[in-house]
């Protein structure tokens, strides 16, 4: 057993990093460590030899990394590791600042591309009045003709618990009257005090929001500017034609 502190004749212990000492709560995972978060460029690059790739994609072979470097700063270009686990890793002459603007580009396209779903909820009681009733299905339709899935809640409160086929019967009223714009994407079941359903439109039920109309930027008619000249000159006419009302001081009103 190792006695604390350590006597001057027992060898000096090496310190081990806080990564060792906790690795069982943290195993390693396989390959993390050659997934780079970005890639590496120029002065970054420190391996002795690289594989080159030119600008034009021309094979060069592999080279020592400093005249890899020196080719692309003679070409006013960057030297970027693109494939940092090949061995030795494949670097290419490319201009790294238009790359990336690219990339972003791409990435901001793909972003446009991607459908946003939205999930609306609509909440209901299992006594709920007619009218009511009407009102919040009126709801779930403008959601699904905007192409939103809507969940629709029924909430039992107390002894309600003991009557859930009213709550069943009204969310499949409810789906069978919206059967021509939706679909049951997840079919009623019980949660906590809650039962709910799922629905989703139908393709060719989502109305197009209406198109943005830009105000008009050109020159404006001269029927217009007429018509706005006319109109101040009027009103100007009209209240120089009224009389003004005395103006009462503190000491004339008292």
């Amino acid at each position: 057993m190792a006695t604390w502190p350590p006597s001057a004749s027992s060898p000096p212990v090496a310190s081990e990093s806080w990564r060792h000492r906790f690795s069982c709560f943290w195993p390693p995972t396989e390959g993390a460590e050659d997934i780079a978060t970005e890639l590496r460029v120029n002065d970054r690059i420190r391996v002795p030899q690289v594989r080159v790739v030119g600008s034009d994609g021309e094979q060069i072979g592999i080279i020592d990394t400093q005249k890899a470097l020196d080719m692309a700063l003679d070409q006013d270009l960057d030297l970027v590791e693109v494939a940092g686990q090949a061995d030795p890793p494949v670097c290419r002459i490319m201009d790294y600042g238009k790359y990336k603007y690219e990339q972003d580009q791409r990435q901001k396209e793909a972003r446009k591309k991607q459908s946003l779903i939205v999930v609306k909820e609509m909440k209901m009681r299992p006594k709920i009045d007619p009218h009511d009733y009407a009102t919040k299905k009126g709801h779930v339709v403008r959601f699904l003709r905007l192409g939103a899935k809507v969940k629709v809640t029924i909430m039992f409160r107390g002894r309600e618990m003991a009557h859930q086929d009213l709550g069943r019967k009204i969310l499949d009223r409810l789906a069978t009257e919206l059967d021509d714009i939706s679909k049951i994407d997840a079919y009623p079941k019980v949660d906590g005090r809650n039962m709910t359903m799922v629905l989703s439109p139908h393709k060719d039920a989502v109305t197009a929001k209406p198109a943005y109309q830009p105000k008009h930027k050109g020159p404006r008619p001269e029927e217009e500017v007429e018509a706005e000249v006319a109109t101040a000159e009027g009103e100007s006419a009209e209240g120089a034609s009224k009389p003004k009302p005395p103006k009462i001081t503190r000491a004339e009103g008292g």
